[in-house]
């Protein structure tokens, strides 16, 4: 479970980028992390992983501080970044299994792992070649994998489907729903409303640092009492907040 706790974010004095939001992500679903581009979504990720300091606030991820407690805190969740151009000198098996020892993952679960979603993403005949020389969608699926190989119980993906193609994009829904169903956490930041509106079980969208919605699409749809797409409503909601 990951619980946001009145969290705040200023990069200066004016304006804040985060603004004292609140969100519970249970065991076992999918959470729609939705917002227009500066809206604050990858500040509020940046915080959640420990990659960003919090003004205030805190966050717990299984009752884990991350900042009082960040090493058992990150132990619990999987993070794929929205940029996935990193360690490109090194092998796509030498970084799978850089990520399987910083997580402490034994030498055959690893190895049954690495095997299993190379094999679904379809790179494991490229894991011996040097990563600058994979496209960007390959990058991607790399990332993912080396994300899950310590199977966390709290799954953490920024735009995860930016350059999957349709093969991989199905794969990565249906392990997103895989790790829902086994009870565990997805936090999902997505711009792909249509994909959001299929697989989340809830969602929350922030616009200005702000969180101003909560809840199911059917939720959203019954208190707005409009019979349009998530895409549509979504586009009505943050362009009247902007126009505030």
């Amino acid at each position: 479970m990951i619980q946001i706790k009145n969290i705040s974010k200023s990069y200066n004095k004016k304006n804040k980028a985060v603004n004292g939001i609140n969100l519970q992500i249970n065991d076992g679903e999918i959470f729609g992390f939705l917002g227009p581009n500066g809206a604050g979504k990858t500040t509020t990720i940046k915080m959640l992983t420990g990659i960003l300091d919090i003004d205030d606030g805190e966050i717990l991820i299984d009752n884990n501080n991350i900042e009082k407690n960040p090493i058992e805190a990150k132990k619990k969740f999987g993070y794929v970044p929205d940029k996935s151009d990193i360690f490109l000198k090194l092998k796509g098996i030498e970084y799978l299994n850089f990520m399987a020892d910083i997580y402490e993952v034994g030498e055959v679960q690893r190895k049954d792992k690495i095997e299993e979603l190379s094999k679904i993403f379809e790179i494991n005949n490229v894991l011996n070649n040097k990563i600058e020389s994979y496209s960007h969608g390959m990058r991607q699926k790399l990332i993912i994998i080396g994300s899950l190989l310590h199977e966390p119980q709290n799954w953490i993906i920024d735009e995860p489907m930016t350059g999957l193609d349709p093969k991989a994009t199905f794969e990565l829904k249906k392990i997103m729903r895989k790790q829902a169903d086994n009870n565990k956490t997805v936090f999902f930041s997505t711009h792909i409303l249509d994909v959001a509106e299929k697989i989340c079980d809830r969602i929350g969208i922030i616009n200005k640092g702000e969180i101003i919605f909560v809840g199911t699409i059917e939720q959203i749809k019954n208190e707005l009492k409009e019979n349009k797409s998530l895409e549509e409503i979504f586009i009505e909601m943050t362009e009247n907040e902007n126009q505030d």
